[in-house]
C-alpha cells in the first residue's frame, strides 16, 4: 500500500472512531435521558390544593401587568394570593397595582424604594417577595408571562407532598413570525428537554423562573440565595441546582401548566439575554456540568467528524447511514417532546437550527469574556 494512501486511511480511521464515539454518546443521551420526557405520562394523583402564593417581580412592567395580572387572578384555585414586588419602578407600576388591589383583596404589594447608595439585582426583589408570601407553597413567574390556562396553578401544586419540595414547569415563548422567533423557541425547547429529562432521571439541575414552584421552608433551609448572591443571574437555576435532591423534585408539563412569555424581537436583545443566562453554568455542581459538557462536546465532535470523514471519503455509506440513524432517533424523540411542550411547528426546522446554535453559542461565550455584565432591568 502506498504510504500516502496508508496515511489517509489511518487518519480516516481515527476520525471515524471519533465520529462513532460521539454518536454513541449522543444516542446515550437521547435514548437514556431525553426519551424520558418524550414518553412521559402524568400519573393520576389525588387532588392537592394547598394555599399557594404566586410571586412576581416587576420593574417598570405596568403594560405587562395590566395585560397578564388579570389572567393570574383568574386561576381556578380555592385559596391563593399574588405577591407582586414593585422593584424601584419609575413608570405607572405603583399606581396600577394600587388600583388593582382595590378589586382583589388577595393581591399583596411589596415595594422596594430606589437607594442611591446601594444597587441590587433581581435576587433581592425575589427574596423580598418570598419573605412577604404568607403560604408555604409558592409558584414563581415573571411579569411578562401569562399562564396558559386557568388551571396553571392547580397543575403545578398537584405534585407537592411531604417529600416533594420543587416542581419544575415549562416556560415557553410567544409564537410569532420570523426565523429569530423559531431560534429562540427551539433553544428554549432544548434547554427544557434537558432539565426536565434529567429531573425525571432523578438528576435535577435547574428550573426556569418563568414557571417554578417550591416550598418556602426549602428556600430558608438553603439560606435563600446566600451561596450565589454575588452572581447577578441564577435566581432560578442556581437555586434549584443547589436545593434539588434525587427525590425532592417533580415535573409538570401538561399544556395547561405552561407559561408563555414575551419574546425578544431583535438578535441583539436575545443575544444579550443569552449572555446573562450562560454565565451561571460554571457555578453548577460538578455532576451537572459534566453531563451538560458531554452533551455539548459530543454534539460538536459528531458534526465536525461527520464533515471530516465525508471529505476523506472514508466509508461514506456507513457514515451517512449512522448519521441518518441519529437523525431518525432525534426526530422521533423531538416529535413526542414537542407535542408535550406544544412546540410541534419547530420539528422540521430542528436539525437546521441545531447546527446554527452550534455557531452562536461559542460567540456568546467569547463575548462574555470581553463585554460588560448585564443588569436586572
Amino acid at each position: 500500500m502506498d504510504f500516502s494512501v496508508f496515511t489517509v486511511f489511518s487518519i480516516g480511521l481515527v476520525v471515524f472512531g471519533v465520529f462513532a464515539f460521539a454518536l454513541l454518546i449522543q444516542l446515550w443521551y437521547y435514548l437514556g435521558f431525553f426519551s424520558r420526557l418524550a414518553f412521559y405520562k402524568k400519573k393520576e394523583m389525588p387532588s392537592n390544593t394547598p394555599p399557594a402564593s404566586i410571586v412576581i417581580c416587576a420593574k417598570n412592567e405596568d403594560d405587562n401587568l395590566a395585560e397578564f395580572l388579570p389572567l393570574i387572578f383568574a386561576q381556578d384555585y380555592p385559596q391563593f394570593e399574588v405577591v407582586v414586588v414593585n422593584d424601584c419602578s419609575w413608570d405607572n407600576t405603583a399606581d396600577f397595582l394600587k388600583e388593582f388591589a382595590k378589586k382583589h383583596s388577595n393581591l399583596k404589594i411589596v415595594t422596594i424604594k430606589e437607594d442611591e447608595t446601594y444597587s441590587h439585582g433581581k435576587k433581592v426583589a425575589l427574596m423580598m417577595g418570598i419573605k412577604g408570601a404568607n403560604n408555604e407553597h409558592m409558584l414563581l413567574t415573571d411579569a411578562d408571562c401569562r399562564p396558559n390556562s386557568k388551571d396553571w396553578l392547580k397543575n403545578m401544586m398537584l405534585h407537592f407532598s411531604n417529600e416533594t419540595e420543587i416542581v419544575l414547569g415549562y416556560g415557553g415563548y410567544e409564537k410569532q413570525k420570523g426565523f429569530l422567533n423559531k431560534i429562540i423557541r427551539y433553544d428554549t425547547f432544548m434547554i427544557a428537554v434537558q432539565f426536565l429529562s434529567f429531573a425525571l432521571a432523578g438528576k435535577t439541575y435547574m428550573g426556569t423562573g418563568r414557571n417554578l414552584a417550591y416550598k418556602k421552608s426549602l428556600f430558608f433551609k438553603m439560606k435563600g440565595f446566600a451561596s450565589h448572591y454575588h452572581i447577578e443571574s441564577g435566581d432560578d437555576d442556581l437555586f434549584v441546582n443547589e436545593a434539588a435532591t434525587k427525590r425532592n423534585s417533580k415535573i409538570e408539563v401538561s399544556v395547561e401548566s405552561h407559561t408563555i412569555s414575551r419574546v425578544k424581537k431583535s438578535y441583539k436583545s436575545w443575544f444579550r439575554q443569552k449572555r446573562r443566562h450562560v454565565t451561571t453554568f460554571k457555578f453548577y455542581n460538578g455532576a451537572s456540568k459534566f453531563r451538560l459538557m458531554m452533551i455539548s462536546s459530543s454534539q460538536y465532535l459528531f458534526f465536525m467528524s461527520f464533515v471530516a470523514v465525508l471529505i476523506l471519503q472514508f466509508q461514506p455509506i456507513v457514515v451517512l447511514s449512522l448519521f441518518a440513524l441519529r437523525l431518525l432517533i432525534q426526530m422521533i424523540i423531538f416529535n413526542k417532546s414537542m407535542k408535550q411542550l406544544a412546540e410541534k411547528d419547530l420539528l422540521l426546522l430542528a436539525p437546521f437550527i441545531e447546527v446554527i446554535l452550534l455557531f452562536i453559542y461559542p460567540m456568546i461565550t467569547v463575548s462574555n469574556m470581553f463585554m460588560k455584565k448585564n443588569k436586572w432591568k
